[in-house]
């Protein structure tokens, strides 16, 4: 059953046994992410934490408690997604995907229910007054100092809505878009928005100040977990996010109007803040941030919110993240993407039979692809098809090995790869955009990319030597071994 609400997703968390609860009064200015990035860098990422007592810059005590690392392990991924293994949404879209009209009016009738399954997932819109209008602030009511909303590290620019769900519209198609994009807090009722120029929320904002019109915006905090997801997938500009999320929870997102402006927001959200932006105003500085790369980016311009509106539920939980140093929380709603859209990424490279963006990569700056290699130069025609997907379009390095080799883990990736190739021979090197937040290359947003073959050579590729085979114990003494073991007194 489909996880509706931020409250039943951290009970599910707290029944699995994976939620700790500190009592203990926090600061929302750095204590909370120093607690929090030690347990995520425990094992196999950590506890979710829930935050009881926390206090605000103003030295009171918060009413609302902060829930952190609530996406931070396999199994809390599964339990926000509803299923036993990541792989199983990947087989759902593989099926959808395969779909053939078949001969026969009984094969076509047994068809009606994949087919009725895709049409059932839109958003609907909640009649009557939602759970998260339980509550609402408007014009001096609006004051953001009364959120938990937290300093994550020491040279932040301010505090940071970290895990939102920030909703605008394509005001050419009318497409909802619902992005993952850090929120700095500015005043009471004043926000920057970090929209970086490859992302869909930056292009409609684009779009409205071509037109010199005011631009509407929400930020949702807290929400059904796929939605919350969701917000964080790479998905096309023309596929609504909640649309996506109505078909990972196999049941729609409920969504009711805004307050003070036309966009529709998660019925059940935490926390909604409604504003605006006008493109007659200055931009203004966000940043700097202790990001994802482990580093700060600087200080930049982006778009001020003026904010309209906060509505909230009855006793509502802020939920918040941190990012930096690898491994953190964000790693595993990478790793949820990186299995959902495997098949999407066979549709245009049926060779590719899996890929990994390890922690230590995070995500754009290292990918392992295995590949089912078929002719000579087969590993650059992959490496260069990868370039050119979407958001892949930022990855810096690229290592193509053999479909056999597991590239989920990264030691026997790496020993294969190092293996295999000859650095002058095996590597490739091009040109193309780079990540917003990379402070290594050459200019902001463009630079060089790494491609490098690790698949065993060809002589149509050069390699006239020969191959030398694996090292592996034949499966009669393995056998023989797997009887005796238990004898052996060996323990490790």
């Amino acid at each position: 059953m489909a996880l509706d609400t931020l409250g039943e997703f951290i009970a599910a968390v707290e029944s699995a046994g994976e939620l700790v609860r500190v009592r203990e009064p926090v600061k929302a200015k750095l204590e909370l992410c120093e607690i929090a990035d030690r347990a995520m860098k425990m094992p196999g990422g950590g506890p979710a934490l829930l935050f009881e007592n926390v206090l605000l810059d103003n030295g009171a005590v918060s009413e609302y408690p902060v829930a952190i690392n609530l996406f931070g392990s396999m199994r809390r991924m599964q339990l926000a997604l509803g299923v036993d293994s990541l792989d199983e949404i990947g087989a759902r879209i593989s099926e959808l995907l395969e779909m053939k009209v078949p001969e026969g009016l009984l094969a076509k009738l047994a068809l009606l229910p994949r087919l009725l399954e895709v049409g059932k997932f839109p958003p609907r819109l909640k009649g009557g007054k939602p759970s998260c209008q339980d509550v609402v602030l408007q014009g001096d009511d609006v004051d953001l100092d009364n959120l938990p909303i937290i300093t994550c590290w020491p040279e932040d620019g301010g505090p940071y809505i970290t895990l939102p769900m920030v909703i605008s519209r394509d005001p050419k198609r009318g497409i909802r878009n619902v992005g993952m994009y850090r929120v700095q807090k500015l005043s009471k009722n004043t926000l920057a928005m970090h929209w970086q120029r490859h992302k869909v929320g930056a292009a409609h904002w684009r779009e409205m100040a071509e037109r010199g019109e005011r631009m509407s915006v929400v930020i949702a905090v807290g929400g059904d977990p796929a939605s919350v997801y969701s917000a964080s997938a790479p998905l096309p500009p023309t596929v609504d996010e909640f649309l996506f999320a109505g078909f990972l929870r196999a049941s729609p997102v409920r969504l009711a109007k805004a307050v003070t402006c036309d966009l529709e927001v998660p019925a059940d959200a935490e926390f909604v803040i409604e504003g605006y932006i006008d493109p007659a105003e200055p931009l203004v500085t966000e940043g700097p941030f202790g990001d994802h790369t482990g580093f700060y980016s600087e200080a930049d311009l982006y778009p001020l919110v003026h904010v309209t509106a906060i509505t909230m539920r009855q006793s509502p939980v802020y939920a918040t993240t941190i990012v930096g140093r690898p491994p953190m929380e964000d790693f595993y709603l990478g790793h949820a993407t990186e299995r959902i859209f495997l098949p999407l990424l066979r549709l245009t490279l049926p060779e590719v039979v899996d890929y990994h963006m390890p922690a230590e990569g995070i995500f754009h700056n290292l990918i392992f692809v295995s590949i089912d290699k078929q002719f000579p130069g087969h590993a650059h025609k992959v490496m260069n098809a990868l370039w050119g997907q979407g958001l892949m379009a930022l990855a810096k390095v690229i290592i193509v090995v053999d479909k056999e080799v597991n590239v989920r883990d990264p030691k026997e990736a790496w020993w294969i790869a190092l293996n295999n190739i000859d650095p002058e021979r095996d590597t490739r090197f091009t040109m193309g955009p780079i990540d917003v937040l990379d402070h290594s290359s050459r200019a902001f947003t463009y630079g060089s990319k790494m491609g490098i073959d690790a698949t065993r050579k060809w002589p149509e590729e050069g390699f006239t030597r020969n191959w030398p085979a694996l090292i592996e114990m034949d499966d009669a003494t393995k056998a023989r071994v797997d009887a005796m073991w238990p004898r052996l007194g060996i323990r490790g």
